[in-house]
């Protein structure tokens, strides 16, 4: 397991990635960390699972996500990774979509053993994580500096493997492309959100915006924004 290979990136959206990587039709699927469930809804729709249970910690987005009505086979539920409100082996598939660094360090390999606890055994792990590397992540390292949290949270999986909670499948590194028209839609989508408290001053705003301004383009700015997929398998 590496944590990044900048030579083994391929240039593709994640949905993309998904049908490839794993089966989720017909299966039980818990995604931990579903944000505004834009994935919830593909992983219901296009690729059919049989039921999914999405969890959020962000109470604001979650009281958003149980207004939606047109997803009779997704349950939306308040709570971390690290104590799932599960029997043993209830999921046939596990999702993690940039929610593992998001996890306190402390209660990462905590979190770990309760999705290996709720897979059904010989069933996968999908884990999506930013990589810290890249001129997009020069631009967020100034709004949150994720560097201790996105190793801890490598770590943590390479922990569970060496432990024989799972095994590696496949570790996939791909960029896919962030346009932003302008700042102000930047903003909206980096700074201005309900699941974290910037508290940023003026001065490291004015940074921050002169950062991303250096890439403006009359069509905007286009960045890639590289991550790292870890595909692994609950051990019995």
């Amino acid at each position: 397991m590496q944590i990044n290979d900048p030579n083994a990136y391929r240039r593709c959206e994640e949905i993309d990635l998904i049908g490839d990587l794993i089966n989720v039709r017909g299966r039980r699927v818990l995604e931990l960390g579903c944000g505004a469930a834009y994935m919830t809804r593909a992983l219901a729709t296009r690729f059919g699972a049989a039921r999914i249970t999405a969890t959020e910690v962000d109470r604001i987005q979650h009281a958003r996500n149980l207004a939606i009505a047109d997803l009779p086979q997704v349950t939306f539920r308040f709570g971390g990774a690290e104590s799932i409100a599960d029997p043993d082996a209830s999921y046939d598939l596990v999702v993690m979509l940039k929610s593992l660094h998001h996890v306190p360090i402390a209660a990462m390999d905590q979190a770990l053993r309760e999705i290996h606890r709720v897979l059904v055994p010989s069933c996968l792990l999908y884990v999506c994580e930013p990589v810290y590397w890249g001129d997009f992540n020069a631009i967020m390292r100034l709004i949150d500096d994720e560097r201790l949290v996105r190793e801890a949270a490598f770590e943590a999986l390479r922990n569970a493997v060496d432990a024989g909670l799972f095994e590696l499948v496949e570790e996939v590194f791909f960029e896919s492309e962030g346009i932003y028209p302008d700042w102000e839609s930047f903003a909206a989508r980096f700074i201005d959100v309900t699941h974290s408290e910037r508290n940023l001053d003026a001065a490291r705003l004015a940074e921050i915006r002169a950062a991303f301004e250096r890439h403006l383009t009359p069509q905007g700015v286009r960045l890639w924004k590289p991550h790292r997929i870890d595909l692994l398998r609950r051990v019995d």
